[in-house]
């Protein structure tokens, strides 16, 4: 009967692809290099269409899903031998934070924007790009981030102190309120454009923007790819070059 044929392709194809991933390594899905993902995406196909027709051979998928995993096994033992190979197949490591300064021109090879970066930093669980030494966005997908040094811990009054310095540098005089948006550090520049909506979550207008980033020797804010500033009255400003 045709659903026992279809049921028996079914489990067929399954045990065979399931091998053949076996064969190929144990490397996790989010960690695959474009060619092997390439590579099971296309037996994944493959599969799919000798299930789709059963007037189709078995051996017409069997055969290109052998070839495929005889190309894998062979450059899988190419780049063992030859890095060359290796970094041509798989790529390289691209280092977009270096020494707390991003790299635009390697985020614009890589097409990766500013929200890829904070979304990957918060993965991390790192929520203020100013905490970063150097982030590497591997040739897996997945961003390697190295913090800077933590600094000592200060007595109470010392850290009191420092932040009442801070709100001066800020900009709050006295009888003005430290800025409290008690959240994540708030991106106020990306790509040398305004976010008003974050200016208007610290209640805050362009002008007072503008001249904070002018006591910092910035007079327009299309010279800044990203500037951020937290509830502690911390920036972070990265300048384009």
């Amino acid at each position: 009967m045709e659903w026992m044929t279809l049921v028996f392709r079914t489990l067929l194809v399954y045990f065979l692809v399931f091998v053949t991933m076996r064969i190929m390594g144990k490397r996790e899905i989010g960690k695959l290099s474009v060619f092997d993902l390439v590579i099971s995406i296309m037996i994944a196909e493959i599969a799919v269409f000798v299930l789709e027709d059963l007037n189709k051979s078995l051996l017409e998928g069997f055969l290109p899903m052998a070839t495929l995993v005889v190309v894998q096994l062979l450059i899988a033992w190419l780049s063992l031998k030859s890095q060359w190979i290796r970094r041509w197949f798989d790529g390289s490591p691209s280092l977009l934070i270096n020494n707390g300064k991003i790299d635009r021109e390697k985020m614009r090879k890589q097409r990766y924007n500013l929200d890829d970066l904070l979304l990957q930093l918060r993965e991390n669980k790192i929520v203020n790009v100013g905490d970063v030494e150097f982030a590497i966005l591997e040739t897996s997908g997945k961003l390697t981030v190295v913090e800077k040094p933590k600094e000592p811990k200060e007595p109470k009054e010392s850290k009191e102190s420092k932040e009442s310095k801070e709100s001066k540098e800020s900009g709050h005089g006295e009888g003005q309120a430290l800025v409290r948006y008690e959240g994540l550090p708030l991106p106020l520049i990306m790509d040398g454009k305004v976010q008003d909506i974050n200016l208007e979550k610290l209640g805050k207008t362009r002008f007072w923007l503008k001249s904070q980033l002018r006591e910092k020797g910035i007079h327009d804010f299309k010279d800044v790819f990203l500037c951020t500033y937290d509830h502690r009255g911390r920036w972070f400003i990265d300048r384009k070059k």
